[in-house]
């Protein structure tokens, strides 16, 4: 009763091929080709140079995004703080309020 069933094996049906044969075959090696004329490669792009003034725009761009970052964090955290502070107060509430109606 509690044995497990185990279907049959679907036999196939209709026509059946054999796998086919693969033989190996020969490799020859190709006749190298002449080497094309060199291309001349697209100029580099130079290198950036930082001067103090974009190293302090840079510092200071950075310094503003940190600034936004923290301000946006520290302000979710504050408004889940005063939700989770009045959520607590209302439960206060209402747990004083059905004590009292007893």
């Amino acid at each position: 009763m509690f044995q497990p069933k185990i279907p049959p094996m679907p036999q196939p049906t209709g026509l059946v091929t054999p796998p086919a044969v693969v033989e190996p075959t020969a490799i020859t090696p190709a006749v190298a080709a002449p080497q094309p004329a060199s291309v001349p490669l697209a100029p580099s792009r130079p290198a950036v140079q930082l001067t103090p003034g974009t190293a302090l725009a840079l510092v200071g761009g950075g310094t503003a995004v940190v600034l936004v970052v923290g301000t946006v964090l520290v302000s979710m955290l504050l408004a889940v703080a005063i939700t989770a502070a009045s959520v607590a107060v209302c439960a206060v509430v209402l747990r004083s309020l059905l004590l009292h109606r007893r």
